[in-house]
């Protein structure tokens, strides 16, 4: 059996969690509601009503629109006895930015992300599920003006920021494998960050976020560049900026 079980009712809810468990390779198993559960079993899900009947403190309810929390509790149990030592986040930067969580070296979950903002209150949360000693964040040094805003938004909350060379870690990777990049990422360790790093994006990443604009919006608009220099600061987003292009030239 595996570490992880499965053990409502609800089929639903049982088919989630054990794809979202099986996406980030951890062993699991399912069982029927009423089934005994195996030795090997550290920790179990179900319904927050099944769980509160059962009144057992392996249980963890989740619903639907809470899988990805409820699971990121149960590997909290799992990791040495709840508590990680060390819980370390790396981050791909880019338009989309891929996220990896990893404790004292195992890899917890992946995830990518719309904008800097996601990324990091994702970090920050959690960082308040998963019980941790200590905690890092790395960060490619690509895209070089999204990882200073990656960099600038985790200062801000207080979190341990690294830079992490890329060229490192991009070795046997096709394009676009953002989790495999942000997995590598997190797993090195990196250069300090401690102060506010500047945010000046080069002609190309302008170019860069004007091509997103026109395929965002289905090609109806391709944003100018000063709303594309916006969107590359942090001062709109993508939708506020394509909002603004088709106001312009609806005049």
């Amino acid at each position: 059996m595996g570490e992880v079980v499965v053990r409502t009712a609800d089929f639903r809810l049982a088919y989630r969690l054990l794809a979202s468990l099986k996406a980030r390779r951890v062993r699991c198993a399912h069982l029927e509601r009423d089934a005994s559960l195996p030795p090997s079993a550290l920790v179990w899900l179900a319904t927050h009503e099944e769980v509160e009947a059962a009144a057992d403190p392996l249980g963890i309810g989740a619903s639907l629109e809470s899988v990805e929390s409820a699971i990121d509790q149960a590997l909290r149990f799992v990791a040495k006895g709840g508590i990680v030592k060390d819980l370390t986040f790396g981050i791909d930067p880019g338009p989309r930015p891929g996220l990896a969580w990893v404790g004292d070296g195992r890899v917890l979950g992946t995830a990518q992300f719309e904008s800097v903002d996601a990324t990091v209150n994702r970090i920050c949360k959690l960082s308040e599920d998963i019980g941790h000693t200590s905690l890092t964040v790395r960060i490619g040094d690509g895209s070089r003006t999204i990882s200073n805003r990656l960099a600038n938004v985790c200062l801000a909350r207080g979190l341990k920021v690294e830079r992490v060379d890329e060229r490192r870690t991009s070795r046997g990777l096709q394009r676009n494998q953002h989790h495999a990049s942000a997995t590598r990422i997190a797993q090195m360790k990196g250069s300090p960050v401690n102060r506010k790093q500047p945010v000046v994006p080069t002609h190309g990443e302008i170019k860069e976020v004007q091509r997103l604009s026109r395929r965002i919006s289905g090609g109806q608009v391709t944003i100018s560049q000063r709303l594309a220099q916006a969107v590359a600061v942090g001062r709109l987003s993508m939708e506020e900026a394509i909002g603004r292009q088709l106001q312009r030239l609806s005049y």
